[in-house]
């Protein structure tokens, strides 16, 4: 007569598979698990956030299975905490959160014809460190606070500076570069970790991502995401 089924010991085993799964869609790599978990880590925040506890499931897996020599009959049992423990993470692997769970809704940008004191008196209220300019409705690139410095430093002398009548245009000029790219908001947080990290594999630099309806500049934003808002992810599933 066979032995009853485990459930936890199935629940444990049917979990596991699909993190495997997962990761190796994810990575894009045939490896063992361990080497998955290992490999991720340095890829993807949410394998690193995990790693202690993927790779003491990778050993629990092994002890759990080992020797098995009947359908539904384990020699090791994993208790219930860590059965509900894989199930999360298989849940977060299996469903990533949307990029617009993580974004910064309340996106702040201004128009290429707008005053400086716009961005200035702006500043006060939203301290950021840059900001999407838009010109006929397309954004065209990022103001960042340090070049409206440097345009300062290059405009100002012993006489008054009034910045009255100087607009945006006139200081988005000095910016030389305009590291910003445009996402789809069904993207998920694992894709545009994977934007990011090929921009950091080829040395370039990436400042923010703005999240629009289907990743076209011509839309209005939706949210934004910078590399830091990928460190701070706090993973959860849905």
């Amino acid at each position: 007569m066979k032995p009853e089924i485990n459930l936890l010991s199935e629940r444990f085993e049917v979990s596991f598979n699909q993190i495997q799964d997962s990761l190796e869609r994810l990575l894009k790599v045939n490896k063992s698990f361990s080497e998955l978990v290992r490999f991720g880590a340095g890829r993807h925040k949410v394998v690193k956030a995990f790693y202690d506890d993927l790779l003491q499931f990778a050993r629990l897996r092994n002890a759990i299975v080992h020797d098995k020599t009947e359908i539904g009959y384990y020699i090791a049992e994993p208790h219930e905490s860590v059965v509900e423990r894989i199930e999360h993470i298989a849940k977060v692997l299996t469903r990533p959160n949307s990029i617009l769970s993580i974004a910064s809704k309340r996106v702040v940008y201004y128009q290429y014809e707008d005053s400086i004191m716009k961005v200035i008196q702006g500043m006060k209220e939203y301290p950021y460190s840059q900001y999407p300019i838009y010109h006929n409705k397309e954004c065209i690139g990022l103001l960042k606070a340090g070049t409206i410095v440097k345009w300062l430093a290059d405009h100002i002398d012993a006489t008054n500076l009034s910045l009255k009548n100087v607009k945006i245009k006139e200081i988005f000029a000095y910016e030389k570069q305009h590291p910003v790219i445009f996402v789809p908001k069904n993207y998920s947080i694992f894709d545009v970790e994977d934007i990011y990290e090929s921009y950091h594999a080829k040395k370039e630099d990436l400042k923010m991502a703005v999240v629009t309806e289907n990743g076209k500049r011509t839309e209005m934003p939706l949210g934004i995401v910078t590399a830091w808002d990928l460190i701070e992810i706090d993973y959860t599933a849905d």
